[in-house]
């Protein structure tokens, strides 16, 4: 296995020990586990003209929300390739080329391209999966079903215990509502390597959609001790763990476990996730009708501040909204709307008007303007999902839909809501919810 990359695709290094970091690093990389970058390292050390190491510590450069280190790194992969490379290596730094550029539109699309000829390029069909891969993040309104149509397309060219595949494959049916199919096969590709962070989370969601919200406590206290607090996953696995706690009406466990591995003071996660795990935690709290401890508030928004100046990113741009409303800034979150809407109007904005309107929403629900609120949501509601993520962050945003209702006056469509949602997954929270009404 000298030369070849972990699912035999070669490899253009004159190095076996490259290619043996090489592999190691990459298998690191798709399990979100610490010492990728020091395994890619080795590789480049060994062999400093081999471009896919290059390449694959660009996109973990890429993935810690280092841009200049994966722009220059990619950059020294793309030279290297096209003096010593394959067609597949070429197209393969291409795709990452594109993706780290910022065009990803046309990475998702060469990336199809790609993968139609060489499917077991796990790097390459890693970008359009996940919550935060090209699909999710294209403005699509089914990159749910995408994902698992481009799974299946491809299911035939991997072994059935291939963990990486397994993992994602599982993860796209559960997200898609094939609930049982996708946490049956999640489970498999856990038990296959467990020191896999991707893993933990995927069977962390597939629990969530399951209504399984205590085995997902019980399964995320019994691994996340092992997962080091350095792995980029381990304060948003804690994040799911917190959520389960709220659901079942235990602030006071919730909050405990936002304070130990949450919060940004104690996260080494990628800003995306530090940001919207923070933001949409401590306004379900507060929405729930638990009070946010002094401090936290703040502490969260002087984190995002830096890590998301500029409007565009219209999953960031939700939850930096939440924040901007919760620290009421109305200023700051009429700007944020404001520039959305002119990037959704010029065709630039992939998620379109839905992301301007949540934000409006955001500030209507903190200034208790209800009525408000439901009436910016509603008419958006079904379009919530092109701004990206999983189910369960987005669920947040029907949950402000569906508090504002009740608090509105909007029994009727409270009700019919919280009735979609408990015929589609059991939830505590909700039946507490649909009980009040009947009361």
């Amino acid at each position: 296995m000298a030369r070849i990359d972990r699912r035999g695709l070669p490899l253009s290094t004159t190095s076996d020990l490259a290619a043996e970091r090489y592999r190691e690093g990459v298998d690191l990389l798709l399990s979100a586990w610490p010492g990728a970058a020091e395994a890619l390292e080795a590789a480049v050390g060994a062999d400093p003209d081999f471009a896919l190491a290059h390449a694959a510590r660009a996109r973990l450069h890429a993935i810690r929300a280092e841009p200049a280190e994966a722009r220059a790194r990619i950059a020294t992969a793309a030279d290297l390739v096209a003096r010593r490379g394959t067609e597949r290596e070429r197209s393969h730094v291409e795709v990452l080329s594109l993706a780290i550029g910022g065009q990803p539109a046309k990475a998702l699309e060469r990336a199809i391209v790609h993968l139609d000829d060489w499917p077991r390029d796990v790097l390459v069909l890693s970008l359009p999966l996940g919550a935060f891969g090209l699909f999710a993040f294209s403005g699509m309104a089914d990159h749910d079903q995408a994902r698992v149509d481009l799974c299946e397309r491809h299911a035939r060219h991997f072994a059935e215990d291939d963990w990486w595949f397994l993992t994602y494959r599982g993860w796209s049916h559960a997200e898609n509502g094939a609930i049982a199919h996708g946490r049956a096969l999640t489970q498999r590709g856990f038990e296959l390597r467990r020191e896999n962070a991707n893993a933990a989370h995927a069977l962390s969601h597939a629990l969530h959609e399951a209504g399984a919200g205590q085995e997902a406590e019980a399964l995320i206290a019994g691994w996340l001790p092992s997962y080091d607090r350095s792995g980029p996953l381990h304060g948003h696995i804690a994040w799911h763990s917190a959520l389960a706690a709220l659901e079942r009406d235990d602030p006071e466990r919730a909050l405990a476990i936002y304070a130990e591995n949450v919060q940004p003071s104690v996260s080494a996660g990628m800003p995306v996730n530090v940001v919207s795990d923070t933001a949409s935690f401590l306004w379900r709290l507060q929405a729930y009708g638990h009070e946010v401890p002094a401090g936290l508030w703040q502490a969260a928004v002087a984190y995002a501040a830096p890590a998301f100046p500029k409007p565009g990113f219209a999953f960031a741009d939700a939850h930096m909204a939440i924040l901007e409303a919760a620290a009421g800034d109305r200023e700051a979150v009429a700007r944020r709307a404001a520039a959305l809407t002119q990037l959704a109007e010029a065709g630039s904005l992939g998620a379109g008007p839905v992301a301007p309107a949540i934000c409006r929403a955001a500030l209507a629900f903190a200034d208790a303007d209800y009525a408000g609120c439901a009436r910016i949501l509603e008419p958006v509601a079904r379009e919530v999902v092109r701004i990206g993520g999983s189910g369960a962050q987005r669920e947040m945003l029907e949950d402000m839909l569906l508090i504002a209702l009740l608090r509105s006056g909007g029994a009727m469509k409270a009700r019919a809501l919280l009735d979609r949602r408990l015929h589609r997954r059991p939830s505590p929270r909700d039946t507490r919810w649909l009980g009040r009404l009947g009361a």
